[in-house]
């Protein structure tokens, strides 16, 4: 799978006193997508859980245009680059095709035991279609 958009709506609990979403509240969106993502593919929240997990390693997010109350929004997940170890996932958060904030996400692959890097299964590269992992 190449890429997946992923529609939610903008709650209260999302915004701050003048309806506005709150800035982090967008990395709670792009982590939702992710995780919809991953689950597309075979690959949920508990399907790793026993051996593996995913943890965010680092984000670089940049802001465009304020999300608002009741907004349904579309935040798009697109893996560009693997390695053994980790993902890094290009994100969009628009609504109606406006761009409101976009976002790399580095997400690291660990040993749920001993949070230390751990290979991912050869099955989720094969299937995010990145052929050659570095």
């Amino acid at each position: 799978m190449d890429s997946m958009n992923t529609s939610m709506r903008v709650y209260i609990e999302d915004t701050d006193a003048g309806g506005i979403v709150y800035y982090v509240n967008y990395l709670k969106f792009m982590e939702r997508a992710r995780t919809e993502f991953m689950r597309s593919l075979g690959f949920g929240k508990t399907a790793l859980w026993d051996e593996l997990m995913f943890v965010v390693h680092s984000v670089n997010v940049d802001y465009k245009r304020p999300a608002k109350l009741d907004d349904l929004i579309t935040v798009s997940s697109i893996p560009v680059r693997a390695s053994r170890v980790s993902l890094y996932f290009e994100q969009d958060v628009t609504r109606d095709g406006e761009l409101l904030c976009s976002g790399m996400i580095k997400v690291a692959c660990v040993d749920r035991n001993t949070m230390k890097p751990a290979k991912m299964p050869q099955e989720l590269l094969e299937k995010i279609k990145i052929k050659n992992p570095s």
